[in-house]
């Protein structure tokens, strides 16, 4: 009777094997639908069109991207991780997906409940701007002055358990300033009230930023990266400026639900990379800011790996905050 058990689960697992091998082998052959868990226009919003605009026409098939918001982008990543792993459901990571944990109760596992497929794009890097009708021509005029009224400057966020939260936290604690910040509905509309001198200055990405600072509304101060942006070079790092370790980057990553089939996340993967390697798709971020990594590099472990030392790295800045934080499971 054992045998003949182990016989039928055997013939079951070979079955549901070749099913599965079969699904992978027709892959794609209806829409694909790109989740990004956070509104459209935004920073991950738009690398992610882009790629799905160019990717669409790779694997002939369709591809629906869907903005599911809320949750700090947990909302949606709770919608991805539920749906059937077959290849036809797809999720926008970030940044987001190393800091929310510690500030939020995320229902799912960042890493292990996604299958990885790369990395669409990395950065870019918060910018610190000001007011330009303000006289503040460089950080440590902007820092002095912080110092002599510690309630005159106030910044702009995008909420408290943001990057330019964090961001403005560790500029406090390195400098023994008090600025205060004042949240606003994302860091495209934090550099908006800077910009209309509603507010005196903010941390935001360089695709808010430039625009902004090209029109004369707001003065960069300097870039929170290890290295300068090369098309806006003239824009000291934090680190040169006295203010070590201070990095907010970020990344958009692409991902799918667990135990969607190898082949399938290898097919994306290659497919992922004949996009981001392009002339065209690489000028088009430049213009964002963004770089993409090297294709020998652009693995599904190189994405794990990078949000699992993001992760990380993010538990000491957000501490920062002040902000109860949360104990991460995972």
């Amino acid at each position: 009777m054992r045998h003949v058990l182990r016989l039928a689960l055997s013939l079951v697992a070979t079955l549901l094997f070749a099913a599965a091998a079969a699904r992978a082998a027709d892959y794609p052959d209806r829409t694909i639908t790109m989740v990004v868990p956070f509104a459209a226009g935004g920073l991950s919003d738009v690398p992610a069109r882009i790629l799905a605009a160019m990717l669409q026409d790779r694997i002939h098939q369709s591809i629906v991207v869907e903005n599911k918001t809320g949750g700090s982008g947990t909302v949606g990543g709770a919608f991805a991780v539920r749906a059937e792993p077959d290849g036809y459901t797809l999720f926008v990571n970030s940044i987001a997906d190393a800091q929310n944990l510690y500030f939020l109760p995320v229902p799912y596992k960042a890493i292990d409940d996604f299958s990885m497929i790369g990395m669409i794009v990395e950065g870019p890097p918060l910018v610190l701007v000001v007011d330009a009708s303000l006289p503040y021509r460089s950080l440590a005029e902007l820092i002095a002055d912080a110092k002599a009224n510690p309630s005159k400057i106030n910044f702009a966020t995008s909420g408290p358990a943001t990057s330019p939260a964090m961001a403005l936290a560790q500029l406090n604690s390195l400098a023994k300033t008090s600025i205060v910040g004042v949240p606003y509905r994302g860091a495209g509309e934090a550099a908006r009230y800077v910009a209309a001198g509603a507010v005196q200055a903010t941390f935001t990405f360089y695709a808010q930023a430039k625009p902004l600072a090209d029109a004369g509304k707001v003065r960069a101060l300097a870039i929170a990266s290890p290295q300068r942006i090369a098309t806006w070079g003239e824009v000291p790092t934090m680190a040169e400026l006295g203010y070590p370790n201070f990095d907010y980057g970020g990344f958009v990553g692409l991902a799918a639900p667990a135990k969607t089939p190898p082949a399938i996340i290898a097919y994306l993967n290659k497919a992922l990379n004949d996009v981001v390697q392009s002339k065209e798709f690489k000028e088009r971020m430049a213009a964002l800011g963004m770089h993409v990594p090297a294709a020998a590099q652009n693995t599904p472990q190189y994405l794990a790996d990078y949000l699992r030392r993001e992760t990380a790295r993010q538990a000491p800045l957000a501490a920062l905050t002040g902000i109860k934080l949360m104990k991460p499971a995972h």
